[in-house]
């Protein structure tokens, strides 16, 4: 699938040109239309970073909406930062550097990016990979959602994909999720956050509880719902 150019472009930046272009790798799984660009290693193909690198991956990864750099370490950052001050100004305006870890901050910004944010939902996506999460569970019956007593919507379904809600699932489900104008909670954390999901570490079997304080959640818990029953087309 080509990438899009109404994405906001991601460029990784490591001082190892085999995690940068893993990370492309692992993350185009879960976002394939947008453009990720590797820039990993020195240009005589060492550990390092390279200036040249990541002013070849800007241009690339940057198709008018914006391009969202992460950085493995803080040399990585001061290249990225050099980099970015001799682009024009209007292109430095769109290019923004994130304090974020490389490998969670960069899938969480990538999928951000295909589910269609712009340079600065995508730049908070990435810091969601500093924040701890806090779960809790919960529990209700199955079924369709119905409307507790306390005004929250909800449904409980089992996970039966074979390996739970990893990645590609997850971010499956976040883009689902994120296409409705109503909060969603999964055992207790935000439906549209990839890491937050993640953290839950739902596998096979688990109890997956979804929720809305919005009355009028019903249709978007039931798509959910239909959806982790499908099993993402796991056998």
């Amino acid at each position: 699938m080509p990438a899009s150019a109404d994405r906001v472009g991601l460029v990784f930046v490591s001082h190892s040109a085999k995690i940068a272009a893993g990370l492309v790798e692992l993350a185009r799984q879960m976002a394939p239309t947008v453009r990720l660009v590797a820039a990993g290693g020195t240009d005589e193909g060492t550990i390092g970073t390279s200036f040249d690198k990541v002013t070849a991956a800007l241009a690339e990864a940057d198709g008018g909406a914006g391009v969202v750099i992460v950085c493995d370490l803080g040399s990585a950052i001061l290249t990225a930062e050099t980099a970015r001050d001799f682009l024009d100004e209007a292109e430095q305006v769109r290019a923004r550097i994130v304090d974020a870890p490389l490998v969670e901050g960069g899938v969480a910004a990538a999928v951000a990016a295909e589910i269609g944010g712009d340079l600065d939902a995508v730049v908070a996506a990435a810091r969601t990979a500093l924040q701890s999460t806090d779960t809790c569970q919960t529990s209700a019956d199955a079924g369709t959602a119905v409307l507790a007593g306390d005004g929250e919507i909800s449904r409980t379904v089992v996970l039966v994909n074979k390996d739970g809600l990893h990645a590609r699932p997850a971010a499956e489900f976040v883009n689902l999720a994120s296409t409705f104008a109503v909060p969603l909670t999964v055992n207790g954390t935000d439906a549209t956050s990839l890491l937050s999901i993640m953290s839950l570490g739902l596998a096979r079997g688990s109890s997956v509880h979804l929720a809305s304080t919005d009355p009028a959640a019903g249709p978007a818990i039931n798509a959910l719902a239909a959806l982790l029953e499908a099993g993402f087309g796991e056998d």
